[in-house]
């Protein structure tokens, strides 16, 4: 078939792969504009740019895609389908209509459960023990349109969001690969409405750490919100990240809530809510490297009795 691939992310680039194993003939990619990045703020490619660019694929990066030049753009390619995989807007009705078999998607969830922009990192902080990928139909209201096939997984106990991510990206692309296989065969299923959950966008006020919560609740957002906004707090008025932790069984001795309980060798364990204990495992300081908890307390003259949390 004659496909345009929509896509951004790393996730991405596997069904982008995917489709050019198969066969398909994709007639361009469309990616989000380049970004700076890093503290040159140097313009970094997307993933999937680079991908293209490797494959000599023909790449689309409009910086916006409502607009009547863009409309066209995507039309005059003429193709069978569409395929969306993590593309980063909504898409107007013209694009969901242009191509003769319509846009399908590729969403990491088990829809209609965490619809949004970011399924993967939710289902991690809310404690779900299994998620999946999706293939659908895509119309107007987001992540909505018929399911054609759906694949499922745990999550890793330990799992962060990009680990877990990674998985789903090559499961999304071998599902992918099935759902053109089976497209002619396939009855998609409408979405019971009653069921669905949202995921919404992350933002850097998401990733702050508060310690009234349990620990359990805290050691989920520390893999949960990699490898941005990450799950972060303050200490000695600069931002902390909290790059891995895990719950300590204590005795439930009463302190407050980000308050230091023990702050000695490898242990670094905080106040949690509901009587419950963090143990920090690697920590970074803004500007400071990733560094293991016994390097960070060498390095600080942390002690039980400080706070987390006070800038």
């Amino acid at each position: 078939m004659r496909i345009v691939f929509m896509g951004t992310p790393q996730s991405a680039v596997p069904s982008l792969q995917r489709l050019l194993a198969d066969g398909h003939e994709v007639v361009a990619v469309w990616t989000q504009p380049d970004k700076p990045a890093g503290r040159g703020d140097n313009m970094h490619a997307p993933a999937v740019k680079e991908f293209a660019i490797a494959h000599a694929l023909k790449i689309e990066q409009p910086p916006k895609i409502r607009t009547k030049e863009a409309k066209e753009l995507f039309a005059c390619y003429q193709a069978d389908l569409a395929v969306v995989v993590a593309y980063g807007r909504i898409l107007p009705t013209e694009y969901l209509t242009a191509p003769r078999r319509g846009c399908i998607n590729v969403h990491f969830s088990l829809l209609p459960r965490y619809r949004g922009a970011a399924p993967v990192n939710w289902a991690i902080v809310n404690g779900e023990q299994k998620t999946g990928v999706t293939t659908m139909f895509v119309e107007e209201e987001l992540d909505s349109g018929p399911i054609l096939l759906q694949r499922e997984t745990q999550i890793d106990a330990t799992e962060t969001a990009p680990e877990l991510m990674r998985r789903l990206g090559e499961a999304g692309a071998e599902l992918l690969g099935e759902t053109l296989r089976r497209l002619d065969d396939l009855q998609p299923v409408t979405q019971d409405e009653s069921k669905a959950t949202f995921a919404p966008l992350l933002t850097k006020a998401t990733g702050l750490i508060d310690w009234t919560n349990t620990a359990q609740e805290l050691e989920r957002r520390v893999r949960g919100f990699q490898p941005w906004p990450n799950a972060y707090s303050h200490w000695n008025s600069q931002r902390l990240i909290l790059w891995k932790a895990c719950v300590h069984d204590h005795d439930g001795q009463l302190a407050a809530p980000g308050e230091v309980l023990a702050a000695h060798g490898d242990e670094l364990i905080v106040s949690c809510g509901e009587k419950t204990a963090l143990r920090l495992l690697e920590l970074q300081l803004q500007g400071k490297r990733r560094l293991l908890a016994r390097d960070f307390l060498n390095g600080t003259h942390l002690k039980i009795g400080d706070r987390f949390g006070q800038d």
